[in-house]
C-alpha cells in the first residue's frame, strides 16, 4: 500500500511547485529507487491534463558509462535529454541515489569532460528557467543511502523528508504558501540594496548586488525549500570564507574548504580533504572560479546537516555561495559547465550587513 505521504508528495510537486495546466508538456525523471513517488507523480500529472514523458535513470549505468567512455564519448550531449530540456513545459526531477559515493572512483578529469559535454544542456535549462517557459522542481525520495549519510535510519529519514516537505500535515500546500508570503516580506526589503559584507569567525567577504534582483524560493524550484537568493556582481567579490559545512560534488565530500576571492574570482583555493579534485572543478572553465550564486537559507525547521544539498543549504541560520553559473532571472551574467553550492554556518558571532545596516546577525534575521 502506497505510503498517503509519497502522494501528497506528488500532487505538491504537480499542482504546487509546477502548477500543471490542460497540455502541458511534463517530462519525470526519476533514479530507479524513486518509482513510488514517480508512478504517482504520473498519475497526478496525467489527472491534470497534462501529456506526460517518463524516465527512469540508473548511478550504475551512469558509473559503468563514465569508467568506459573516451573523450569524444564524454563530450557528446544526449540529443534526447537536450529536446526535452528544449522543448517541455514542465520538467520532474526525482533524486533517489542507491549510492551516494558511486561516482567517488571517477577520474576527476571525466568528470570534468562529462560537465563541459552536458553544458548546452545546462545553458538551455539555465535560460528557459529564468524566462519561465520551462517550470521545473526537484526533491529527494528517501533512500537507505540518503538516510545513512544523514545519520538515521530509513523510518527517521522519511519523517524528516515527509516533515520538511510538509506533506505530513492536512494542507501541506497552505504551508508552502505561508512561506511564500513571508519570503516575499525580505526580498522586498532586498530590492534595490547594493552593498553586501559577511563578517564573522569563518568568513570576512565583500560582494556588490547592485542591479540584481533576490529570488523567493518557497517550494516551487526545490521541495523543500526556504530560501532567498542572488547572483552577486561577477567581479566585485572579495575577501575569504572558510566552508564549516562539507561540500559536496559528483559523489565527492571535500572537507574544510576555504575559498579567496579578488575581483570575482577564486585566486586561492584549499581543502582538508580531496582539494585536487576541488581545484580540478574551478579549473573546469572561465567561469568556473567565480560566483553565480549568494544564497541564505530560511529554513528554521531543518536543523540538521544531512550531507544532502537539497536540505542542506536550506538550514536556518547559514549562508551558502556556489560558485558557477550565475541566475539570469537574478541578473546574474557568469556562465559555467558547474554549479557547486557551499555552506557556511552564519549562527556564532556573524553578522550580514546590507548597505550598512545589519539584516542578519548569528543566523537571525533581523529586519
Amino acid at each position: 500500500m502506497t505510503d498517503e505521504r509519497i502522494t501528497k508528495l506528488a500532487d505538491v510537486l504537480v499542482n504546487y511547485s509546477t502548477r500543471v495546466k490542460p497540455g502541458d508538456w511534463v517530462h519525470v525523471e526519476a533514479e530507479v529507487p524513486g518509482l513510488p513517488l514517480a508512478v504517482e507523480v504520473v498519475a497526478s500529472a496525467t489527472k491534470a491534463g497534462a501529456r506526460v514523458t517518463y524516465n527512469l535513470s540508473s548511478q550504475s549505468i551512469l558509473q559503468a558509462f563514465l569508467r568506459n567512455a573516451n573523450d569524444d564519448q564524454l563530450a557528446f550531449g544526449n540529443p534526447l535529454a537536450l529536446k526535452m530540456i528544449s522543448e517541455a513545459d514542465v520538467a520532474i526531477f526525482i533524486m533517489a541515489p542507491e549510492n551516494t559515493r558511486s561516482l567517488k572512483g571517477i577520474d576527476p578529469a571525466k568528470l570534468q569532460a562529462f560537465s563541459r559535454g552536458r553544458r548546452e544542456w545546462h545553458e538551455v535549462y539555465m535560460q528557459r528557467s529564468a524566462s519561465g517557459d520551462l517550470r521545473w522542481t526537484l526533491t529527494n525520495f528517501p533512500t537507505q543511502a540518503l538516510a545513512q549519510d544523514a545519520d538515521m535510519s530509513l523510518e527517521d529519514y522519511e519523517d524528516f523528508v515527509y516533515g520538511a516537505t510538509f506533506v505530513d500535515t492536512n494542507d501541506p500546500i497552505a504551508e508552502w504558501e505561508k512561506i511564500r508570503i513571508d519570503q516575499e516580506r525580505l526580498v522586498q526589503w532586498l530590492s534595490g540594496k547594493k552593498d553586501i559584507i559577511i563578517r564573522g569567525p569563518n568568513v570576512d567577504i565583500k560582494m556588490s548586488v547592485d542591479g540584481r534582483k533576490f529570488i523567493n524560493s518557497y517550494g516551487d524550484l526545490n521541495m523543500p525549500s526556504g530560501e532567498v537568493y542572488t547572483s552577486p556582481v561577477e567581479d566585485s567579490v572579495n575577501g575569504w570564507v572558510k566552508f564549516t559545512y562539507p561540500a559536496i560534488y559528483q559523489g565527492r565530500e571535500v572537507d574544510g574548504v576555504y575559498l579567496e576571492f579578488k575581483d570575482g574570482k577564486v585566486v586561492k583555493a584549499t581543502a582538508e580533504k580531496d582539494e585536487e579534485f576541488l581545484i580540478k572543478m574551478l579549473d573546469t572553465d572561465e567561469g568556473a572560479r567565480r560566483l553565480g550564486e549568494l544564497g541564505i537559507g530560511t529554513n528554521y525547521g531543518i536543523r540538521q546537516f544531512t550531507r544532502d544539498i537539497l536540505f542542506d543549504e536550506k538550514i536556518g541560520g547559514t549562508f551558502h555561495l556556489a560558485v558557477g553559473s550565475g541566475f539570469e532571472e537574478a541578473g546574474g551574467k557568469n556562465t559555467s559547465a558547474i554549479h557547486w553550492d557551499l555552506i557556511c554556518d552564519a549562527r556564532t558571532d556573524t553578522k550580514m550587513l546590507i548597505d550598512g545596516e545589519v539584516f542578519y546577525k548569528n543566523g537571525k534575521i533581523l529586519i
